[in-house]
């Protein structure tokens, strides 16, 4: 018997989704607020402004875009409706071919984690698939011949998490804060949705929490899978300057490469996920922690040229991350702040500027105002206003900076309104930077 499919949004995870029910035994229906998105003729649609109604004719309802909320799902169908619905995420972790399924969640530090997570297992020989909210869309994954002796490592954002139903073997939270209470209804909501990754776990799985944030405990403790936590013993730790774990010691913090005193988290992470999977190759752990610099618009070096350097983290959209940027670097600093609503405060990062010897906070987009307002508060006034475009913001940090001196590009806030997303923002400054002569 045929079952009728609705795939709710047509961009990336949502064309992996067509891709992955487009069988005989599925009629598909492309469901997306964009009236005027073409979609393939094969498929029958359901566009515009009513794409969420009518669902209950579906047996299946996907959540091709993970940014769509189940709420509003609800809102448009009623509250039977939950049961029908499913996600790329929740689909892979139900099918996939191997059992060796490593989550990685939190607040920021994912990709890096994730990335390191991959490495150090490809070192140690072990074929290895990484994707989910970075990289390669999970349903896609299947399709790259996953054995059950493989690897996956998953990165997931609260998005894909919010309804799955099904938790990986190891799973791991980083550090929580704040963040996406633009699309939560709280933070209680937020945590929740992070929570499913170790809910469905059993006493031979393992759960991995940052040992230094109660909220990432909180989130650990949500299965009954073997609580370790990271940052301090049993799991990998800082003792002194040298990175350790069950006694060995892997490497010194002066090699690893990644910059900035928080990434020593994200190291610790990897190494007790690794370790966790019976991974105990000590020359291919520390192999990938000094070699491994960071992924793109991650506090990433774009430049030097009359004595400053550049640096574009524009993957940091909230106050939390903007904080640890600026932790990242002794020199003075020129940041550019701002941006779109997240729901945060700025309270805290606005003191973190007026003690980090920041020469000037170029201010940019709709939260400008917001944000110069905490920084006054917190005794800051070296702001430049008004720019208008990438162009404008380098060359006002270029002008105010000195030789010696750091530029960052960290806003703690989302990019829209001025850019199309983060990589949008980052791109532009570093061609911006590239083009300065």
């Amino acid at each position: 018997m045929v079952q009728k499919v609705a795939i709710l949004g047509y961009a990336d995870q949502g064309k992996s989704a067509v891709a992955y029910w487009d069988r005989p035994e599925y009629e598909i229906t492309v469901c997306d607020s964009r009236a005027d998105i073409d979609i393939p003729e094969q498929y029958a649609t359901q566009l515009g402004d009513t794409y969420l109604e009518k669902l209950d004719r579906f047996d299946v309802i996907v959540r091709g875009a993970p940014t769509i909320h189940p709420k509003d799902i609800v809102a448009a169908n009623g509250p039977e409706i939950l049961q029908k619905i499913t996600s790329n995420t929740n689909e892979f972790l139900r099918v996939c071919p191997t059992k060796n399924v490593i989550g990685i969640t939190g607040t920021k530090g994912k990709g890096t984690t994730s990335t390191l997570v991959a490495r150090m297992l490809e070192a140690a020989g072990k074929c290895v698939h990484l994707g989910g909210n970075i990289g390669t869309p999970p349903l896609d994954m299947l399709q790259n011949g996953i054995k059950p002796e493989d690897w996956v490592v998953l990165e997931l954002a609260n998005f894909q998490l919010i309804d799955i139903a099904y938790s990986p073997h190891i799973a791991v939270c980083l550090i929580v804060v704040p963040e996406h209470l633009n699309w939560h209804a709280d933070m209680d909501e937020y945590t929740s949705a992070k929570s499913r990754l170790f809910e469905y776990q059993n006493s031979n799985d393992i759960a991995l929490y940052f040992a230094g944030s109660e909220a990432s405990w909180g989130i650990a403790r949500a299965g009954t899978g073997q609580k370790v936590p990271y940052f301090e013993s049993p799991g990998a730790w800082i003792n002194g300057n040298m990175v350790t774990i069950d006694g060995q010691e892997l490497c010194t913090t002066d090699e690893i490469k990644l910059l900035g005193a928080h990434n020593w988290q994200n190291v610790c992470a990897a190494i007790t996920a690794v370790w966790q999977a019976g991974v105990h190759d000590i020359e291919a752990i520390r192999s990938a922690v000094k070699s491994f610099s960071g992924l793109e618009h991650r506090l990433e070096f774009v430049r030097e040229l009359d004595g400053i350097r550049y640096y574009d983290d524009s993957f940091g959209t909230t106050p939390e991350t903007a904080i640890v940027a600026l932790a990242a670097f002794d020199n003075p600093k020129v940041v550019v702040l701002g941006g779109s609503d997240k729901g945060a405060s700025y309270n805290e990062l606005a003191k973190a500027v007026a003690n980090s010897n920041v020469r000037k906070a170029v201010l940019i987009g709709e939260q400008a105002e917001i944000i110069k307002e905490a920084l006054s508060q917190a005794g800051f006034t070296n702001i430049i206003e008004n720019c208008q475009n990438m162009i404008e913001i380098v060359d006002a940090a270029r002008a105010t900076a000195q030789t010696g001196d750091v530029v960052l590009l960290s806003t703690g806030c989302a990019s829209f309104g001025m850019f199309d997303n983060y990589k949008d923002r980052g791109e532009q400054f570093k061609q911006a930077v590239l083009s300065l002569a």
